[in-house]
This record gives structure tokens, C-alpha cells and sequence, in this order.
């Protein structure tokens, strides 16, 4: 195996953040004496031996509705809960910003952790992303199952697009013919949004490759670009999907939990060096968070999230964009409108919160299939390495969620829309039946 796929030490830090994780766990059920802990103000008490190396981290997030459980972690308090009172949550303006923050790191002025794409913390561990410069990542936890959107600019309304993408081919050769340049727009190359912006052309027998041009856009811009044409469709998450169809500037084709069912989608993901030189501060982090999930996945606090994080300082967006999808209400803008959608975003529910190493492998695959990866890429040992499911299996403990921990870190075959299915156990098979790829 290359040195790419290889790390220091794996078992004795595992065994050492195993066992800070079994002491928390412990604590939380030994009536600790206040003499014994130390007062965090708010009526929070930690014990000495749970005490966090810091109480500072700081966190980048996107303007996307599955941010909110970093953004309530800090309005409700739960990172101050867990000793991390000096905790910030800073806006990026893009995935690429993202990126190159994490590469600086706080230390340069740039950030430790993040809401972040599913497979970017893979792109950057391998510096795929990152001019060929490894920074470890690991995933601590998933943010959100499902709650992203492929959308349609009005030129294309006559059609009324939907599950299926094949009326668009004809379209797009239409353009091209006339010399025009059809584009596709999602928010990083390899992230989640082009995968399934991808998947869905592919399944409609478009070459993402050929038959139309994929472009970045950052989140927040992609209404403002639909309504300037720059774009035929885009993916991205919400609120941005909703504003456009209340905007009247374009529909939406389909939410994408009825392109794979229950998906995952975010992660949370720290540099591998602060997670190495703080055990106890990162499952704070990671405790925090997964409270802050719960929170949010409660259909009773939807509107108080929404305006939380509606506000100027995070999302900026109306609470309307934000709260009729977070419901479970979606209005596709073409006169359709679902009710209690099971596709609604999961912080929680369904096992939403915990980093399935299959689902990991997955996203592997496709960055595979589309070239972002060396097809030689030994996806099982990356995973083993970025993915830190057992740290989110000692802060569910931690917080009396042993109910909410699943089996097996598989959950076994996937099945999309089109039929095609997925196998953890056999991913080569997978790729292989895939039509249209680019393999590098």
C-alpha cells in the first residue's frame, strides 16, 4: 500500500481516545460532586477528567440548511454545554474556501473543522483537491440525510422535467448545434452535489462528460445565476432550491431523496492533527453536535431552527425559504406541491447522524467513476482512515444514545431510482454495469 493510504500509530490512538470516550461515559452516570468538576457558567458542569485540552475551535460553515446543527450547537449552547464556551462557526463562501481554510488550519488563520461536502475530507487526506498536498481529515459524524435538490431554469418549463433527465439530451444538442454552450451547475468538483447532478444525466443517458458542460457555483449564488441564464440546471442543497421556486426564476425536478432514498449527504470533519492533540476537546465537539441533531430532527423546534439560522449572520434567507422543505412540504414550482414528503432533510432519525463507512465507499466509487480518483485507489483503506465512526459510538454513549447506534457500519445494499443497486461488499461489480464513466 502507498504511504498516501497509511497513518501513524491507528491502533494506539484509538485505543487512547476509546478509552477518554469510556472515562466521559462513565462520568455521566457517576453523580460527580461539584467539588470534583468545573463550573463552565450556564449551570453546565464538566468533570476535571472530561476537561476538553481547549475550549476553542474553530468551524467553517456553508449557507445551507444542513449547517444548522453547527449553527445550533452554538446558539443553544451545546458546545458550551461540553466545555468548548470558545467555539466559532464562521461563514465560507465557497466549498473552495472551505478547502483552503482547512489546509491553513486555525494555527495560519483559517479554520479546524467544518460542515462539509461528504467526500471532500477524502479529496483533501489524498490532495486531490489540494495541489497534490495531503492534510488528513477524519469524519466524525454525518450532518443530514437527504434535503438537496436539482433544479430547472423557466427556458426549460415546457419540458417539466423530472425523475427522468432524457428529454434534455435532445435539448442540449439543440444548443450546441447553435453554438451555444449547455451547462450544468453544482458547487465542488467530486462533492455531493456533482455526483448526484452526475448520477441523474448518466441514468437519463446524458454524458456528463460530453453531452453538457459542468460548472462550479457556490450555494448562495445559484439562484442569482439561474435568473442571469448563466445555467440550464443545477444541485445543491436547501434553502436555495425553495427560493428559486418562490422566485418564480425555475423549478425543481426532483429533491433528491427520490433519487437515492435516505441519503447521506454532509459530514462533519476535523484536521486529523487537532483531533490527534485533542481527544477530549473533539468528542466535546463531536457530543455537542449530535445533541444539536436531535435538536433539529424535532419537528416541534423546525421554526425556531429556521429562524436561527435564517438570520443575517448565518444563512441570510427569509424563514420561509427555509421552513416549508424543512417540514417536509415541498412546491416543485410546476403546480405540483407534496405534503409530509419522506424525503424531508434527517439530522437524526434513520441513523442519519452516523458515518456509514458503505455509504463512505460509495462516494469513493463515483469519484472513481468520474476520474477524481485513480481507479486503482484502495477505497476500503481510505476509508478506514478518514472514517472515525467509532468516535461518533463513544459520544452517542456518552449522551445516553446507545439506541441511535447502529449494528454494523455497513447499511448493506443501496438502491437508486433507476434500479441500479449498490453492493459495499462488491463496488468493482457496481462500476462496472455503470454505462457512462470516465475512468482516469
Amino acid at each position: 500500500m502507498s504511504k498516501l493510504f497509511s497513518t501513524s500509530s491507528p491502533v494506539s490512538r484509538r485505543q487512547f481516545l476509546a478509552g477518554v470516550a469510556a472515562l466521559t461515559a462513565g462520568a455521566a452516570t457517576a453523580g460527580i460532586p461539584r467539588a470534583q468538576s468545573q463550573s463552565l457558567g450556564k449551570g453546565y458542569w464538566v468533570a476535571q477528567a472530561d476537561t476538553p485540552e481547549t475550549t476553542s475551535a474553530k468551524l467553517g460553515f456553508i449557507a445551507l440548511t444542513d449547517a444548522a446543527p453547527l449553527i445550533i450547537a452554538k446558539e443553544k449552547g451545546f458546545f458550551d454545554k461540553y466545555g468548548m464556551k470558545d467555539v466559532e462557526v464562521v461563514k465560507q463562501a465557497s466549498w473552495g474556501t472551505t478547502r483552503d481554510n482547512l489546509v491553513l488550519g486555525s494555527a495560519a488563520g483559517g479554520i479546524d473543522g467544518a460542515h462539509i461536502l461528504t467526500p471532500m475530507p477524502y479529496l483533501i487526506t489524498t490532495g486531490k483537491v489540494t495541489d497534490g498536498k495531503p492534510v488528513p481529515m477524519y469524519i466524525l459524524a454525518r450532518l443530514n440525510l437527504d434535503g438537496q435538490g436539482i433544479s430547472i431554469s423557466n427556458q426549460y418549463r415546457d419540458l417539466q422535467i423530472g425523475l427522468d433527465s432524457s428529454p434534455l439530451k435532445a435539448k442540449f444538442a439543440e444548443v450546441r448545434a447553435a453554438g451555444g454552450d449547455p451547462k450544468c451547475a453544482m458547487t465542488f468538483p467530486g462533492g455531493t452535489h456533482d455526483l448526484w447532478m452526475r448520477y441523474w444525466l448518466a441514468a437519463g443517458g446524458i454524458d456528463p462528460t460530453s453531452d453538457v458542460s459542468i460548472i462550479v457555483v457556490p450555494p448562495p449564488q445559484m439562484v442569482a445565476n439561474m435568473k442571469s441564464r448563466t445555467m440550464e440546471a443545477f444541485c445543491v442543497g436547501e434553502p436555495w432550491n425553495a427560493q428559486l421556486v418562490n422566485q418564480k426564476e425555475g423549478y425543481s425536478a426532483l429533491t433528491t431523496g427520490e433519487l437515492w432514498n435516505g441519503h447521506p449527504e454532509k459530514a462533519f470533519a476535523l484536521r486529523a492533527d487537532w483531533v490527534d492533540a485533542h481527544p477530549k476537546a473533539t468528542l466535546a465537539l463531536l457530543k455537542a453536535v449530535l445533541e444539536a441533531q436531535i435538536w433539529c430532527d424535532q419537528m416541534e423546534n423546525k421554526e425556531e431552527m429556521c429562524r436561527i439560522i435564517g438570520d443575517r449572520r448565518w444563512l441570510g434567507v427569509p424563514v420561509p425559504d427555509i421552513l416549508g422543505r424543512s417540514r417536509g412540504t415541498f412546491d416543485y414550482g410546476t403546480g405540483k406541491v407534496v405534503e409530509n414528503s419522506p424525503h424531508l432533510m434527517k439530522f437524526w432519525q434513520n441513523y442519519a447522524s452516523y458515518p456509514f463507512k458503505s455509504h463512505d465507499l460509495w462516494f469513493l466509487t463515483e469519484n472513481i467513476r468520474w476520474g477524481y480518483l485513480p481507479a486503482d485507489t484502495d477505497t476500503k483503506a481510505l476509508v478506514e482512515r478518514v472514517n472515525r465512526e467509532e468516535l461518533w459510538r463513544e459520544a452517542a454513549k456518552a449522551i445516553g444514545q446507545q439506541a441511535a447506534i447502529p449494528p454494523s457500519t455497513s447499511r448493506g445494499v443501496e438502491t437508486f431510482f433507476d434500479g441500479v443497486k449498490f453492493d459495499p461488499e462488491n463496488p468493482a461489480a457496481y462500476l462496472e454495469k455503470l454505462a457512462i464513466k470516465k475512468l482516469a
